[in-house]
């Protein structure tokens, strides 16, 4: 990939359906991904398991949007015992921060009662289809409570497309779906036509507790 690689190339790269990723962290060279089955997690159909159902509504966890970008994307970067090799390079760290800058990758953060980053993940907008990027949790479930905000979040905010990839067994809970790249490519090109409202949440002047989230989930359509 160019050295010149930018942002405006990274949102092309997203229209038309792959997006990069590096063989490893230490490696500054990125390649493009364009896989021939698409992980997608159905908006409309999109399940919050009982057990999480209830720790999403009863969570100390303070969820907030966009206030620490940086800061999650880097705990995504890091080592972890389940996954002790990772994608994210020097390079996709800043190329990603300046898309935030830009308006276009946005974070879901959980925090602690001491106001520590517990959770969280990121991902691109782009009109109304939302790309998944990566999650990482230090305490239980806040990656998945990060999730099911993230999802309350576009189904207010008129999206109509969650990419998550690849296949991920983690979130076959979720409802998460196996489709062709083609068919993925349709439901994208109809996505791109829509205005997504990442932040409609707080426009339409609903909290960010769990119980609203789970409303929102239920009851938007």
């Amino acid at each position: 990939m160019s050295e010149r690689f930018d942002t405006t190339d990274l949102l092309n790269c997203y229209r038309r359906g792959v997006f990069p990723m590096a063989d490893s962290r230490e490696d500054m060279r990125l390649f493009l991904m364009d896989p021939d089955i698409r992980g997608i997690l159905p908006l409309e159909t999109f399940h919050v398991p009982t057990r999480l159902r209830k720790t999403v509504r009863k969570t100390p966890l303070r969820i907030t949007a966009d206030t620490a970008f940086n800061r999650v994307i880097e705990a995504c970067a890091e080592p972890h015992p389940t996954r002790p090799a990772t994608w994210i390079n020097d390079a996709i760290l800043n190329l990603y921060a300046a898309l935030h800058r830009e308006g276009h990758a946005h974070s879901v953060e959980c925090w602690d009662e001491d106001g520590a980053l517990v959770g969280g993940l990121y991902g691109v907008s782009l009109g109304g289809a939302f790309f998944g990027e990566s999650m990482f949790s230090r305490r239980t479930d806040a990656s998945k409570i990060a999730l099911v905000h993230l999802v309350a979040r576009l189904r207010v905010g008129g999206y109509s497309l969650l990419d998550a990839q690849f296949h991920n067994p983690h979130l076959e809970q979720f409802g998460l779906q196996e489709i062709t790249r083609d068919a993925f490519r349709d439901r994208l090109w109809a996505a791109l036509r829509l205005e997504g409202d990442f932040y409609s949440f707080a426009a339409a002047g609903l909290s960010t507790d769990g119980s609203t989230a789970l409303q929102a989930i239920t009851q938007i359509s």
